[in-house]
C-alpha cells in the first residue's frame, strides 16, 4: 500500500479543462473508415478507445495545470491571466498531438514528453523532502503506467508512445496477446533490420528496400516476408481446392460482358453459397429449397447484378443477370422482412423459423452454390455456378476442427439456434482445410526465422517470449504471434457467418458488430487469393499496422485479475473498465483463442492453459452465467468495486487516475424502490472505493454507425472519470454547507468551461455541458466521507446530481423534464443520435429507455426525438402513470385544450396534484424560449395553455378530489 504521507499535488491540465472540439473531431476521423493502417488492425478488439482520446487524456493527467493552487502547505502555479496563456499553449499541444497523420510523428509526440517530463521534475521538487522520495520522486525516472483492464491496448500502446514504460494486464488471454503484440515485442526489436528474404515483384525483381529500419518497420517487414512464404507454401499444398474458373460459351450466351473473356480461366474471390433447408411441402420434401435473403450480388447504378433462379418443376438452377433487379431479386426467398421466415422456391409454402430451427438442430441444413465471382481485366465477373465448382468444395476433408461452444446468448443474435453449436461449424470444409493449414505452417516459419535471424547476427539465446527472450528463439516466436493474427484476421473473414456487401462488392467480416448473427446467404473468400478475406492481404494488412506502433519504452503484459493484482502499485492509471452487459468479451474471443490456441499454445502455454478463454471471473453482468439479472449486477458491482479500489490502495498518489464509462444503462430498483441508472450506480461503486471524482469529461470515442448502432440504441461517447483518492480524515457536511459550498464553486468551473481556451469556440459542446458541470460538482461532494441530510442519513448520489445539474437548470423540474428542456433548447422536435441523448440523459440522473417508457420521446435505430403534443395518447390517465415527468403532464395539457377546450384541460389538471404549478412554470418557460428561437407555431401553443390557465383551473377546482391514494403519488 502507497504512504498515506502528504502529497503535494498540482492539479493536472485534465482536472481543469480540455480542448474537447479538437479532440473529439479527432476521435470521429480516427474512427472514419479509409484512413490506412491502425494499431487496431494488428488484430480485433470490441470497443476500443481511439488512439486519440487515449493520448489525450493521459498527456492532460500527466501535465500540471498552471493555474495557481494551494494545498497541503505549498503553493503552485500562476496568475489567472498568466495560467490562460499557459493553458492554451498546452492545448495547441494536445491539438497537434491528437491529429491522426501525427500519430507517428516524433517531433510533435517529443514536445508532449517534455512537458510530461518538465511537470514531473517540478512535482519531484515540491516532493524532495517526502520520505519516500528516492522511492516516489526520482527526477530522472517518471512512474511507470500500468492499465488493469487492458482489453484492446490502446491506453497503453498511448502512455508508451508518451514515453511512460507501459504495464498491461486482463484476465482474458487474447486481450493478453493483443497487448504484448502491441507494447511487448516491438520495444524488443526496435530499430532491427529484417531478417527474411527479400519478396520479389511480378517482374521477378527485388523490392527497393529503406537503408534503415526506425522503430518496428524491420520486424513488420519480416511478417510481409514470411507471410508471403506461408501463402506460397500453402498454395503448393491446396491450390487444388482454389481453382480458376473458365467462361465457358453457354455462360456468355445472354451476357454481352462474358463473351471477351470466352475461354479464358479467371481467379475466383468468392463462391456465393445459400442455405438450403427440405421444403415443407409434403408432395416436395425431396427437394432442398434456398434460403436467400436477397439475390442482389451488386446494386451500384448502371452496373446491378443480380442471381435469377428458374424452376422447372420440381427442380430449379440459377442464372446470373445484368441490369435493374426485380423485386423478387431484392426479397431473395424471404416471407417477411424480418426474422427466419421463408417461402418455398417450387411450392410457395411458408418455411417458419421454428421448422427451420428444427432442421438446423438435426444437422439437415446444406448448401448450395448461387454465384461465383471471379477478377476480370476490367473488375469484378459474376458466373453461374458450376458443378465442378460445387464438387471441389464438398470433397475438401479437414483433419482438425476447432472445439468449444459458440455463445448462445449475444446482444445482436447468435447462429446456435439453427444448429451452429460449435466453433467448427461454423466454418465450410473447405475454410477448415485452409486455415488449419496456415496454422500448421506457423511451426514451419518459427524454424526459418530462427535460421534466418541467427545467419543475420541475431543473439543466439535460448530464451522465447514467455520467458523475456529477445534472442532468435523469441524473434521467430515474435513473427508467429503476428502472423497467427494475420490467420484470425482470416478466419474473421472466412467462415460461413459472413455476408456479401452489394454496396462495394466484398466479403463483410464476421465481427462487423458484437454478436455472431445467422445468414442465410453467404460468401466463401479464397482464402490464397490477393483479396479480401485472403491470407496474403491479411499479413501485409498487420504488417502495416505494426508500423504504426512506437516502441518509445519497453513494455509488459500479463494476464491478471483486476480484482487482485498488484501491478499497479506505485503506477500512473488509466483504464476502460469492461461494459457492464452489452460486451460478452470472453464469449466472443473465444472464436479467435480455438485458433490462436492451435498456433501458439507450443511456446506460449501459459496464456493457452484452458480449453476457452475464462470467464467466470469476468467482469460483465451477464443473466445466463448468475441465474437472474440481479444476482449478475450485484457481482458486476461488487467486483467492479473492489477492482476499483484495487487501484486507488495502489495508484501513485501524485496524480489522478481516469476511468472510462460508457454502458447503456439499464434501470434498476434501488433499496429505496426509485429507478436507480448504471451511470448513478457507478459512481457509487467509484466513491464507495475510496476515490474522489475532481472531473468528468465527455469524449466522442464511438463510431455515430456503428453496425451495433443500426436499428439499436449505441453509445456515440464515453465519459472519463477524473479521480483522486478520498483523505481517510475526510470530514462530513450538511447539506446546506454542500449546497453553499456548489454555489461558489460552480460559477468558476463553469466560466472555465465556456471560455477558458480563450477562444471564442466553447470547448465544452452545450449538451455536454450537463455532463462536464458534473466534474468540479462532484468534486465538492466525494471529497467528504458524507454529506448529511436533515435526518442525519448520508445524501445518496442520485441527490447530489440532482443539486449539482440545478445549478445548470435554473429550476427544479424532476430530471425527465430537466432532459426534455434541454434536448428541446438544443434540437427542438428534430430527431439526434442517441449517444448524445444518452451522455445528456446520465448527466440528468435518468435514461433514454425509462423516458421512452414514460411516453416523452421516441427511440429507435439508432435515434431520439422529443414527440409532440399531438402525438400524446388521448387515453392518458395521470392516477395511473407511475411515471409521469412535467413535461409529459404539460404536453398533455395542451393536447387536451387543443382537442377538447378548457374543460378536456382542466379535467386533467384536477388529477395531477402538486404538479399543477410547475406545469405553469414549464409552460413560462418554454414560450419564452421559443420566442427567443423564433419557434412561432410553439410559441403560441404555450402561451395559449398560459394564457387559457385561469379557465383551466377554474374547471379544476370544481371538480371534487379524488380519494385514491394514488394521488400521494403526484406530488413526489
Amino acid at each position: 500500500m502507497i504512504s498515506d504521507y502528504p502529497i503535494k499535488s498540482p492539479r493536472k491540465l485534465i482536472e481543469v479543462a480540455l480542448p474537447l472540439d479538437a479532440i473529439n473531431a479527432a476521435c470521429a476521423y480516427e474512427k472514419m473508415p479509409g484512413i490506412g493502417a491502425h494499431p487496431r488492425g494488428i488484430h480485433l478488439w470490441w470497443a476500443r478507445r481511439p488512439l486519440a482520446a487515449a493520448r489525450a487524456v493521459l498527456f492532460a493527467q500527466l501535465v500540471n495545470d498552471p493555474g495557481y493552487q494551494q494545498g497541503c502547505g505549498f503553493k503552485y502555479g500562476k496568475n489567472k491571466k498568466e495560467a490562460a496563456i499557459e493553458r492554451k499553449r498546452l492545448f495547441k499541444i494536445i491539438e497537434e498531438l491528437v491529429l491522426w497523420e501525427n500519430t507517428t510523428n516524433e517531433e510533435v509526440l517529443e514536445r508532449a514528453r517534455v512537458e510530461i517530463r518538465r511537470s514531473w521534475r517540478e512535482v519531484c521538487e515540491l516532493n524532495k523532502e517526502h520520505p519516500q522520495a528516492a522511492e516516489l520522486f526520482n527526477p530522472e525516472k517518471m512512474p511507470a503506467f500500468h492499465d488493469p483492464f487492458a482489453g484492446g491496448g490502446a491506453i497503453p500502446l498511448e502512455a508508451q508512445r508518451l514515453g511512460l514504460e507501459a504495464y498491461a494486464s486482463d484476465l482474458n488471454p487474447v486481450a493478453v496477446l493483443i497487448n504484448k503484440a502491441m507494447i511487448e515485442i516491438p520495444p524488443k526489436f526496435a530499430g532491427r533490420p529484417p531478417v527474411g528474404p527479400e519478396i520479389e515483384n511480378k517482374q521477378g525483381k527485388s523490392l527497393e528496400l529503406p537503408k534503415i529500419w526506425p522503430g518496428a518497420t524491420g520486424l513488420a517487414e519480416d511478417v510481409r516476408r514470411y507471410g508471403s512464404w506461408m501463402r506460397d507454401e500453402a498454395q503448393k499444398r491446396i491450390g487444388h481446392l482454389y481453382p480458376p474458373v473458365e467462361v465457358t460459351e453457354e455462360m456468355a450466351r445472354e451476357r454481352s460482358d462474358l463473351k471477351p473473356l470466352v475461354g479464358k480461366k479467371l481467379t475466383v474471390i468468392a463462391w456465393l453459397w445459400t442455405r438450403t433447408v427440405k421444403s415443407p411441402n409434403p408432395a416436395f420434401t425431396h427437394v432442398n429449397v434456398p434460403l436467400v435473403s436477397s439475390y442482389i450480388l451488386a446494386n451500384k447504378d448502371g452496373k446491378e447484378v443480380y442471381v435469377k433462379p428458374v424452376i422447372e418443376g420440381d427442380k430449379y438452377y440459377f442464372l446470373i443477370k445484368n441490369g435493374t433487379p426485380t423485386t423478387e431479386a431484392k426479397d431473395g426467398t424471404k416471407a417477411t422482412v424480418r426474422g427466419a421466415n421463408f417461402r418455398c422456391i417450387v411450392s410457395g409454402a411458408v418455411i417458419g423459423s421454428d421448422y427451420i430451427k428444427t432442421e438446423g438442430k438435426a444437422g439437415r441444413i446444406g448448401q448450395r452454390l448461387m454465384a461465383i465471382v471471379a477478377e476480370g481485366t476490367r473488375g469484378r465477373v459474376y458466373l453461374p455456378p458450376t458443378l465442378d465448382a460445387e464438387t471441389v468444395a464438398k470433397d475438401a476433408a479437414p483433419t482438425w476442427r476447432p472445439s468449444g461452444d459458440v455463445p448462445e446468448r449475444l446482444t445482436g443474435g447468435t447462429c446456435v439456434p439453427y444448429g451452429l453449436k460449435e466453433w467448427g461449424d461454423i466454418f465450410t470444409p473447405r475454410q477448415l482445410v485452409a486455415l488449419t493449414i496456415l496454422s500448421d505452417l506457423l511451426s514451419e516459419v518459427r524454424e526459418l526465422v530462427r535460421e534466418d535471424a541467427l545467419a543475420s547476427g541475431l543473439s543466439d539465446s535460448e530464451k522465447g517470449l514467455g520467458d523475456g527472450g529477445s534472442g532468435v528463439i523469441a524473434y521467430a516466436e515474435a513473427v508467429s504471434v503476428y502472423l497467427a493474427f494475420a490467420i484470425n484476421r482470416c478466419a474473421d473473414f472466412c467462415n460461413s457467418v459472413t455476408r456479401w456487401v452489394p454496396g462495394n462488392q466484398k466479403v463483410m467480416n464476421l465481427f462487423g458488430k458484437q454478436a455472431i448473427p445467422m445468414t442465410w446467404d453467404y460468401p466463401e473468400a479464397a482464402i490464397l487469393a490477393d483479396t479480401v478475406g485472403g491470407f496474403a492481404p491479411a499479413s501485409k494488412y498487420v504488417a502495416d499496422c505494426i508500423g504504426k506502433l512506437s516502441p518509445a519504452a519497453v513494455g509488459f503484459a500479463s494476464q491478471a485479475d483486476a480484482q487482485t493484482q498488484s501491478i499497479s502499485m506505485a503506477k500512473i492509471i488509466s483504464t476502460d473498465p469492461p461494459y457492464y452487459d452489452n460486451i460478452a468479451y470472453a464469449d466472443l474471443s473465444d472464436f479467435f483463442y480455438v485458433w490462436l490456441r492451435k498456433s501458439l499454445r507450443l511456446f506460449l502455454p501459459g496464456l493457452f492453459s484452458t480449453i476457452t478463454v475464462p470467464k467466470v471471473e469476468e467482469l460483465v453482468a451477464a443473466p445466463y452465467r448468475h441465474g437472474t439479472k440481479q444476482k449478475a449486477e450485484t457481482f458486476f458491482l461488487t467486483g467492479m468495486t473492489e477492482a476499483i479500489h484495487n487501484l486507488a490502495e495502489q495508484a501513485h498518489p501524485e496524480g489522478p487516475v481516469t476511468i472510462y464509462y460508457a454502458f447503456k444503462q439499464s434501470e434498476t430498483s434501488g433499496q429505496d424502490g426509485t429507478s436507480s441508472p448504471g451511470w448513478v450506480t457507478f459512481l457509487s461503486a467509484v466513491l464507495s472505493a475510496g476515490f474522489a471524482i475532481v472531473g468528468t469529461w465527455p469524449l466522442r470515442s464511438e463510431q455515430e454507425f456503428r453496425m451495433i448502432g443500426m436499428g439499436a440504441n449505441a453509445l456515440a461517447s464515453s465519459i472519463v472519470l477524473v479521480c483522486r483518492k478520498r483523505s481517510a480524515d475526510a470530514p462530513s457536511v450538511s447539506r446546506r454547507e454542500f449546497i453553499r459550498e456548489l454555489n461558489g464553486v460552480l460559477p468558476e468551473a463553469l466560466d472555465e468551461m465556456t471560455k477558458g481556451s480563450g477562444e471564442e469556440r466553447s470547448p465544452v459542446a452545450p449538451v455536454d455541458l450537463s455532463q462536464a458541470i458534473i466534474g468540479p460538482g462532484m468534486a465538492v461532494f466525494s471529497k467528504y466521507s458524507a454529506v448529511l441530510e436533515a435526518d442525519g442519513t448520508p445524501m445518496s448520489v442520485r441527490t447530489a446530481l440532482q443539486l449539482i445539474n440545478r445549478f445548470l437548470a435554473e429550476d427544479d423540474f424532476d430530471p425527465d423534464t430537466q432532459f426534455c428542456l434541454h434536448w428541446f433548447e438544443q434540437y427542438g422536435w428534430n430527431e439526434n443520435l442517441f449517444g448524445e441523448a444518452d451522455v445528456l440523459a446520465r448527466s440528468k440522473s435518468t435514461s433514454v429507455d425509462a423516458m421512452k417508457e414514460a411516453g416523452v420521446l421516441q427511440s429507435g435505430s439508432g435515434k431520439v426525438r422529443l414527440l409532440k403534443w399531438a402525438e400524446y395518447p388521448s387515453d392518458w390517465d395521470p392516477r395511473t402513470d407511475k411515471r409521469m415527468p412535467v413535461w409529459e403532464a404539460l404536453h398533455q395539457l395542451i393536447r387536451a385544450l387543443k382537442q377538447g377546450g378548457e374543460s378536456a384541460s382542466g379535467a386533467l389538471l384536477a388529477a395531477l396534484g402538486g404538479k399543477a404549478e410547475a406545469v405553469r412554470q414549464l409552460a413560462y418557460r418554454l414560450y419564452t424560449l421559443c420566442e427567443r428561437l423564433g419557434q412561432a407555431e410553439d410559441a403560441r401553443a404555450y402561451n395559449e395553455l398560459i394564457t387559457s390557465w385561469t379557465g383551466i383551473e377554474s374547471v379544476a377546482n370544481s371538480i371534487p378530489k379524488p380519494s385514491d391514494p394514488q394521488l400521494s403519488l403526484f406530488d413526489n
